[in-house]
């Protein structure tokens, strides 16, 4: 027999008469008429080389051949049910799975001990957070090594779905006791001259190795340029270089206003208008419709959409 060329509706209407063994009670099941369930069973036995049921008073009793194929016949469709079913819904308590998000350092800090809280009532439940690699976060994506990318938001392939989350600007940290910075009469909170600002070391947060980054493109267009002495791969190294030396760093506000206090440092409006990056969730469009990773973009955006900043926050910043 030719797959191609038969009508799988055909095994539904078989599968009804194999139940009911009558052409109306076999309708009834499928939804349709007397005639159509007959003219359905004349295509059945063309299509298939059998008479598959014999009339024997007022039922149908099935040949062996269609006997034989009953239990087979239910088991498929079945299956068939069941994979076309819409995804049932999805208890984190009950599941055991664990979530891969790509993402720098800044969840680390900001986003995974949030989560903690979530997951002590679902113990079949993981969270891992995975190096961001540079210019690969769509292959994590692509290979199903991530479920979710944190990234600054971009053009995107179009099988990629994207969803806001919150807007983080730069801010300047120095250490407490900044000699240069007190100097000046510069107090925290307040934005450094741009003379001073351009004349500190400088530490970069850069997963490249880059000594070079927007906020020096920023400065170029005016004219100017900074002393960069390091670069590093996380916020955290950043931050901790800055609370031991007198080196500044431009980092994301949310993340310094997380560390500031405990690793004794101030902090300070850029000093010349900067970009504020839009962060946003990036994922498979595979996903989208999947009851566990609906719930895991819920739980992220729960945590990070209340991060943003205002307008107003934005000026300040």
């Amino acid at each position: 027999m030719n797959l191609r060329s038969f009508d799988l509706n055909l095994l539904m209407v078989l599968d009804a008469l194999l139940r009911e063994g009558s052409t109306v009670k076999a309708g009834e099941r499928v939804g349709l008429s007397q005639p159509a369930v007959s003219g359905a069973l004349a295509r059945l036995r063309h299509a298939l080389d059998d008479p598959l049921f014999i009339r024997h008073g007022q039922g149908l009793v099935p040949t062996d051949f269609a006997r034989a194929l009953a239990m087979p016949l239910r088991a498929e469709l079945d299956r068939l049910e069941a994979l076309l079913a819409p995804p049932p819904t999805f208890d984190p308590s009950a599941a055991s799975m664990t979530f891969r998000l790509a993402g720098s350092d800044f969840f680390g800090e900001i986003l995974m001990p949030a989560l903690a809280p979530f997951l002590k009532s679902a113990p079949g439940l993981g969270v891992q957070l995975i190096d961001l690699v540079p210019d690969r976060y769509i292959d994590t994506l692509e290979r199903y090594e991530a479920d979710i990318a944190l990234i600054p938001d971009e053009d995107l392939p179009d099988w990629l779905e994207k969803r806001p989350l919150f807007r983080s600007p730069f801010t300047l940290i120095a250490r407490r006791d900044h000699r240069e910075i007190a100097a000046a009469g510069v107090a925290p909170g307040d934005a450094l001259p741009l003379d001073l600002f351009c004349a500190l070391s400088h530490v970069l947060f850069s997963p490249r190795g880059a000594m070079t980054v927007g906020t020096d493109a920023a400065l170029e267009r005016i004219g100017r340029k900074r002393r960069v002495i390091m670069s590093l791969p996380t916020f955290a190294g950043v931050c901790r270089t800055v609370s031991s030396s007198d080196a500044v760093a431009m980092v994301p506000l949310q993340f310094a206003q997380s560390v500031s206090g405990y690793l004794g440092l101030t902090l300070h409006p850029p000093s010349m208008p900067t970009p504020v990056p839009l962060i946003i969730a990036a994922w498979h469009r595979r996903a989208s419709a999947n009851p566990a990773h609906r719930w895991l973009r819920g739980l992220v955006s729960s945590v990070l959409e209340p991060l943003d900043v205002s307008g107003a926050d934005l000026e300040s910043a």
